[in-house]
């Protein structure tokens, strides 16, 4: 099959029978539905750019299992050109939709499944690295959008899988079958469950021997019987359901998060690809963390670009553009975002390849761009609201624009450069509010600050690949000390 188009992709998720919940009900029709279709409208764009020719370059490349040409979403790195191309794809793909996309977490699974599957098999003599190749050749043909699972509910964080009151608050094997296992449990925060087709579940922290049964890692289709999603509340969802795609700031795209359950959900043998082998649990763990603390570099940086230049088209229409605080002030957003991009850059540079064969990008430098990612958002947003204003939270709504008694006195005391209608006024100060504050917040500011594990988790990191004795004896060489 060639590449999907983004029509093709969008026609192949209405054909499945997912269980998707929100505000209590069904939703009868995901795809349909004016809440949830812009996070599919984002995932899109990854099928309609990879058919353009002037982004073939990023989107797409050379499947070295089937010699077809593949989306970059489904590849696993053969250098580290394919690591900083991946970088540069999601900052295109955050320019063109100020959302999440989606796509990220999956591909990271693949490289991180890829390369610790082959050390399983290494040492245990298994095959779940011929089962993941298989699965990932399908996904290549079928062009499907894989997402990745890894974040667990974890109940009391002091106690370990085994030791939680509750069993299932880690995801963990409840039966052994001789064609397969039986798994329950949970995923939390899961970007793009609903506009996937399958979805790869990796164990969330290290495991011992006595978490036997949550080191775990399998994929299946996300409409598999007991899988189901419940949606989470977005600051201004609803707006997308009042009719006012002015009011939305980005009516266009968007993303979503779920809670997924997995209710005794069977996994059949050729799609397990980690199953009690406990000591490699945090190796891989380890892997998607840095893979998606990368992705960070670029996605973030692309839906930065977006906001600075709102920010910029702001302070226009405010008629403050050539007052010398915002220039500086569009600098430091600017200095801030391509910091966040040369981490992602440098990280994927310093890659090298797996015992595998696919490439992994150096860990250190992959948790400095996440730790930075943690920090620089939260100024990039505030210096954007600053140069906004307040009219950005108190503006009234389109249909008090419209309307006819009060539409005067909006457009008569809300304009602001003669040149400038009050409508577009409005327009780039919603999509501000959008970006900082509104439900694309939950993938720029917010996600900015979890997403990818919490800050300490890359201090963590950071400190565990800092090579401190080496510095110690660089010091030690150039004081001329024997010890």
């Amino acid at each position: 099959m060639a590449l999907m188009t983004g029509e093709e992709y969008i026609e192949s998720i209405r054909g499945m029978k997912m269980q998707v919940y929100m505000f209590g009900k069904k939703v009868e029709s995901p795809v349909d539905d004016p809440i949830l279709r812009p996070s599919l409208n984002s995932v899109r764009m990854t099928y309609d750019l990879a058919q353009m020719p002037e982004y073939k370059d990023l989107m797409t490349t050379t499947s070295p299992y089937t010699g077809e040409t593949v989306n970059r979403f489904t590849h696993v790195h053969q250098s580290t050109s394919d690591l900083v191309k991946k970088v540069k794809m999601q900052r295109l793909l955050g320019q063109k939709t100020a959302a999440c996309f989606q796509r990220c977490v999956g591909m990271d699974a693949f490289n991180a499944v890829f390369a610790t599957s082959y050390d399983i098999d290494k040492k245990y003599g298994t095959s779940y690295h011929e089962n993941f190749k298989k699965f990932l050749i399908e996904c290549q043909k079928k062009d499907l959008t894989i997402d990745g699972a890894m974040t667990d509910p974890k109940g009391d964080r002091s106690l370990s899988p085994s030791q939680q009151p509750d069993p299932d608050l880690f995801l963990r094997v409840v039966e052994r079958r001789p064609d397969g296992i039986v798994v329950r449990g949970a995923k939390a925060h899961q970007t793009g469950m609903l506009n996937s087709h399958e979805v790869i579940v990796m164990p969330t922290i290290a495991m011992r021997p006595e978490d036997k049964d949550y080191a775990v890692s399998f994929a299946v289709p996300l409409d598999s019987p007991g899988l189901f999603m419940i949606i989470g509340r977005q600051s201004c969802d609803t707006r997308k359901c009042e009719g006012s795609e002015m009011d939305v700031g980005n009516s266009e795209f968007g993303g979503v998060e779920a809670l997924t359950i997995f209710d005794d959900v069977f996994v059949p043998n050729d799609r397990i690809f980690l199953n009690g082998e406990t000591e490699f649990a945090g190796v891989l763990v380890e892997r998607f963390a840095g893979y998606h603390r990368q992705s960070y570099g670029g996605c973030k940086v692309g839906v930065g670009d977006v906001l600075i230049g709102a920010a910029a088209v702001a302070a226009e229409y405010n008629g403050v553009a050539k007052a010398s605080h915002i220039k500086d002030k569009l600098i430091e957003m600017t200095h801030l975002n391509e910091t966040l991009y040369s981490c992602g850059i440098a990280c994927s540079a310093e890659g090298s390849p797996t015992e595998a064969g696919n490439y992994i990008i150096d860990l250190l430098l992959a948790n400095v761009c996440k730790q930075n990612v943690t920090r620089f958002p939260y100024e990039i947003v505030r210096l954007g609201e600053d140069i906004a204003g307040g009219l950005m939270v108190t503006a009234p709504s389109e249909a008090d624009l419209r309307d006819e008694k009060l539409g005067p006195y909006v457009e008569k005391y809300l304009k602001g450069v003669g040149s400038v209608s009050t409508e577009n006024r409005l327009r780039i100060l919603r999509l501000i509010e959008n970006l900082s504050l509104g439900t694309a917040a939950v993938g720029y500011r917010t996600e900015s600050m979890h997403g990818a594990g919490s800050p300490q988790a890359q201090r963590i990191m950071i400190a565990r690949q800092s090579n401190l004795e080496h510095k110690k004896s660089l010091a030690k060489a150039i004081a001329h000390i024997k010890e």
